[in-house]
């Protein structure tokens, strides 16, 4: 039997929340002259990308692009960066995902830069769930979803046969 899917967002609302994230992010960093976006692989690094586009085009802030690959298979924090964490010291964070359900990979996210000086790390996610085992909250969210747990909220993007969309399954 196929899986019934619910589209939720497609790419031009997808592209709005971007947008209107990248405003919040711009509002709550004025002072700032450089930002660090760290996105979570595959689609948080993604959306981190898009974001560094909009904030690039809408103020003169330095965004530079972190990579946090996450193992999401074990019990303790295993994580990799494609840039020295130190670039990070006293600098502005802003850790970005795709989904925040349980907050696992959110928690897990934020323990990666626990042991680095930070000027404010700030979490962003484009779903919340809101069915948190951690207790972690997205400081910016693209869109709040009141799912069952059964439920799954799939996040297409850059996909080669499928346009952006987010949908629910």
């Amino acid at each position: 039997m196929a899986v019934k899917k619910l589209l939720i967002l497609n790419k031009k609302q997808i592209q709005q929340r971007i947008d209107r994230m990248a405003y919040q992010i711009l509002e709550d960093n004025l002072s700032e002259k450089e930002l660090i976006m760290a996105g979570i692989v595959d689609k948080g690094y993604l959306i981190a990308q898009r974001l560094k586009v909009v904030l690039e085009s809408i103020s003169e802030l330095k965004i530079t692009l972190m990579k946090i690959e996450i193992n999401k298979n074990i019990s303790h924090l295993e994580a990799n960066s494609d840039l020295d964490l130190n670039i990070a010291t006293n600098k502005v964070v802003i850790l970005v995902d795709d989904v925040v359900n349980s907050g696992r990979t959110l928690a897990y996210g934020l323990g990666v830069f626990l042991d680095i000086p930070l000027k404010k790390l700030r979490t962003l996610v484009l779903i919340d769930r809101s069915h948190r085992n951690f207790p972690v909250s997205p400081d910016f969210t693209g869109l709040e979803l009141a799912t069952i747990l059964k439920e799954h909220v799939d996040v297409v993007l850059d996909e080669k046969s499928e346009e952006d969309a987010v949908y629910l399954s």
